[in-house]
């Protein structure tokens, strides 16, 4: 296992709650409920209204501590933004400047690497420091440096700090991934979007958090084709000004309460979703034996007793999202026999799997595959997650699992759900945060 740290230490110098879940399982859960915004489409476009000075409205935002952070870190830059109501986020660029992206900030939260592309676009230079994050292995930021310099930029590595000049602005470039990242498409559709000429980026991701920013441009007055496809193409304009919008459903968070309905043999109805961006993800759920009923804004699950075996395969979107991993691993491990998990997006992303084992999963793991022995059932005890989904996938197992679970260093779940174990209460689940 490998802790965190930084957050460790953070921890004990009091800017992280060491709250505590506590679950007694056994209950099924049933009813109707509401899936947040999501995070991972709103921390770039928090990003891109660095791009333009002005005011702008953005709704359906999750208050996550990932969202506060990245609110701070604007703030490094002279940026203001206020909450007038829960959902709604007021951003305020007129006094921005340029400034650093520190440590203390940037390593609580890897999202913070999105400044760069917005520095470098306009101010034509930026000091953002190497992001920290989540404990389990390394999200090397090559692909985010190499697009920047195909967009002209200069980059040095100085003291943990990624030192970014363009002293005579960007410009149009041709970028190719190896490998489809989420992060450095976003880093350099922002960049391109005022870059002097045309930027093509192949094998761009295609998740919708990357759409979402897309369009999110576009409404700034960006120029950009082939949104939601692997080659997206980007005509840089001399400037771009403020808009309002709406973030969009967070689909990690929707699959992780319809896991919840599926493992505890359930019925529930997860409202303000769009099922076009959960695929992959329902495809499994029926595959092990849940009925599905969509909507344009609702799934229901209806789950068996136990669900049946089956093999799961992390790809890029359209795929099955390896955010969605450890809570499948926690949903088989109740599985009437033996599944397959294999992440190959990230081969380590499996710290999660001795915690799980101390519920009584009867998991092992070989490289970045999961062999998953399905037991009738699981035992509450004391766990500690080791990361955001991780947090996701002990709290899921604790609701099927016998007598008490306590999940330890929930500021990972914080990261990446809104109250989560009041929505999971809100269906029957007997859970509640306890601060020791």
């Amino acid at each position: 296992m490998k802790p965190n740290i930084e957050a460790e230490r953070d921890a004990k110098a009091g800017t992280i709650t060491m709250d505590e879940i506590w679950i007694q399982g056994g209950r099924r859960l049933q009813g109707r409920v509401a899936c947040g915004g999501s995070k991972n489409a709103t921390l770039p476009v928090l990003a891109a209204a660095m791009l333009a000075p002005g005011r702008y409205t953005l709704t359906n935002v999750p208050d996550l501590m990932d969202v506060a952070t990245m609110a701070k870190m604007l703030g490094q830059f002279g940026i203001t933004s206020e909450r007038p109501e829960k959902n709604t986020l007021l951003i305020d660029t007129r006094n921005q400047r340029n400034a650093e992206a520190p440590y203390e900030l940037v390593k609580t939260m890897r999202a913070s690497i999105y400044v760069l592309g917005p520095l470098l676009a306009r101010y034509g230079e930026a000091r953002v420091s190497l992001p920290g994050g989540c404990a389990w292995g390394p999200r090397p930021v090559d692909l985010h440096i190499k697009g920047m310099e195909a967009l002209g930029a200069e980059i040095e590595i100085d003291h943990g700090y990624i030192v970014a000049r363009a002293p005579h602005g960007l410009r149009g470039g041709a970028i190719s991934f190896d490998i489809s990242s989420v992060g450095a498409t976003g880093n350099i559709l922002m960049a391109a979007a005022t870059a002097a000429g045309r930027t093509t980026i192949e094998n761009a991701a295609c998740e919708p958090e990357i759409e979402a920013l897309a369009r999110f441009l576009l409404s700034m007055g960006a120029e950009i084709e082939g949104i939601g496809t692997p080659r997206l193409v980007v005509n840089g304009v001399p400037d771009l000004h403020p808009a309002d919008a709406p973030m969009i459903p967070d689909r990690i968070e929707a699959g992780t309460l319809l896991v919840a309905s599926a493992i505890t043999g359930g019925d529930v109805e997860v409202t303000g979703v769009d099922p076009t961006h959960l695929g992959a993800v329902l495809n499994k759920l029926e595959a092990a034996g849940s009925s599905l009923e969509t909507s344009d804004t609702t799934v229901r699950l209806r789950a068996p007793e136990r669900p049946e075996p089956i093999n799961v395969t992390t790809k890029p979107y359209p795929g099955f999202p390896t955010d969605m991993q450890a809570q499948f691993m926690a949903l088989l491990s109740v599985a009437k026999g033996a599944s397959t998990i294999v992440d190959t997006i990230y081969h380590d992303r499996f710290t999660h799997v001795a915690e799980l084992e101390r519920l009584g999963a009867d998991i092992r793991v070989e490289g970045n595959t999961a062999f998953v022995q399905g037991v009738e059932g699981l035992s509450g005890a004391p766990v500690m997650a080791t990361d955001l989904r991780a947090s996701a996938a002990l709290i899921l197992a604790g609701l099927v699992a016998g007598g008490e679970t306590r999940v330890s260093r929930v500021y990972h779940l914080d990261r990446g759900y809104e109250r989560l174990e009041a929505k999971l209460a809100s269906l029957g689940a007997v859970v509640r945060r306890v601060r020791p």
